[in-house]
């Protein structure tokens, strides 16, 4: 089934606060692995210059870690490029993990959201982290000529939950202390944990897909409407011609950013009144000259640190009380991007339009300023 052109390996990863989820609601499963393919679908189309090329994955879903625990993550064959109309397919060039960990992390949180699983307020504490704990893992290009490779990529990622060789098992007649257990070694054979046989069994269970569950679901060139169409075309088993990619790093970047900002739904370079195009004419990293701009539009940012709010006293016994006084999480990065356009604005000076976004701390902290292409007014954005 897999076609004779590069793949890779790539691994999709949640933390274990949103783990518990998807333990109760095996639906948002195949959510999960929707979520990563609109992650592959757009990075993969923005390394090729055809904008109706089509790349394709198989991804997996796999619930359990070493020891059997549920650790819901997913591993995906993937094209290392995109098929265009005319049969080719295009190379993509180098990846940029980071990028793609938080866009995977945009798709989830909203996800979980939309189905009521997690509210602005879990994902405001979550977007504090210094480490989200999502990761996405990209492997080695392996090339159609490695089909060892690739079969052992194929077989690794629908294997077995538990490996029978790594098991023993003790009956209750040989044990110490009269009950079954079972004993299982860990992948890479430096540990061995004991577990007794009935929690063994509970821990195995909650790997079970459920009726008519897939655990395996195919994407784009290699979805089955799309190997239907090839079929009757009979078109599905030529060998395409693999062309190499032209799109400098520099191009691949822009091209990403782009559609970063069509993730978060908002493009700092359209204005938000008039909707007129703007482009970049300088960067300001200097803090007292951002200062100096921000007091001059009436808009001060207030850098300075602040005293913890007083504390609420209420008569009310709360039922549970948290203690988060050893809690190594940072807080919030809250930015501002404020927008000034003269061009739509009224004769007598510039309307402002503030907008509150939440963003992590990989965001450059920078003053932009930025001028409409079609009219002659600056417009200013801060936290991009």
């Amino acid at each position: 089934m897999l076609k004779d052109v590069p793949h890779r390996q790539w691994v999709f990863s949640i933390p274990k606060r949103l783990r518990i989820y998807f333990l109760f609601d095996r639906k948002l499963l195949a959510k999960l692995s929707v979520c990563a393919w609109n992650v592959i679908k757009r990075y993969l189309k923005s390394g090729v210059t055809d904008t109706d090329a089509v790349p394709g994955a198989s991804i997996a879903v796999q619930t359990y870690g070493d020891f059997l625990n549920f650790n819901p993550h997913l591993h995906a064959i993937v094209f290392d490029g995109c098929f265009s109309k005319d049969g080719a397919f295009h190379m993509t060039p180098g990846f940029m993990r980071e990028d793609l960990e938080e866009v995977f992390q945009y798709e989830v949180l909203k996800m979980l959201k939309k189905e009521g699983k997690i509210t602005d307020v879990v994902i405001e504490n979550m977007l504090s982290w210094r480490h989200s704990g999502f990761h996405v893992y990209i492997g080695d290009r392996i090339f159609s000529y490695d089909q060892a490779g690739l079969g052992n990529l194929a077989r690794y990622i629908i294997r077995a939950c538990f490996s029978q060789e790594r098991m023993v098992y003790i009956s209750a007649e040989n044990s110490h202390d009269g009950t079954a257990k079972v004993i299982y070694t860990s992948k890479d054979r430096k540990s061995r944990k004991t577990f007794n046989s009935m929690d063994w069994l509970a821990r195995l269970v909650t790997h079970i897909p459920g009726r008519y569950e897939q655990t395996v679901r195919y994407y784009g060139w290699y979805s089955n409407k799309s190997r239907g169409m090839r079929k009757k075309t009979d078109q599905d088993n030529t060998i395409p011609a693999v062309i190499s990619n032209e799109i400098s790093s520099k191009e691949l970047r822009q091209n990403w950013a782009r559609l970063i900002q069509k993730v978060y739904e908002v493009d700092p370079l359209i204005c938000p009144k008039c909707q007129g195009a703007m482009s970049i004419i300088s960067f300001i990293e200097e803090l007292d000259i951002i200062e100096k701009i921000l007091r001059h539009i009436n808009w001060h940012l207030d850098l300075r640190n602040h005293d913890p709010p007083k504390p609420v006293i209420s008569d009310s016994i709360p039922d549970l009380v948290y203690d988060f006084s050893d809690s190594q999480i940072p807080a919030v990065d809250y930015w501002n991007l404020f927008f000034s356009c003269s061009a739509c604005s009224d004769a007598g000076g510039h309307r402002s339009i503030s907008k509150n976004f939440i963003f992590t701390s990989d965001f450059l902290s920078s003053f932009i300023m930025l001028v409409n292409e079609e009219n002659p007014c600056f417009t200013h954005l801060l936290g991009w």
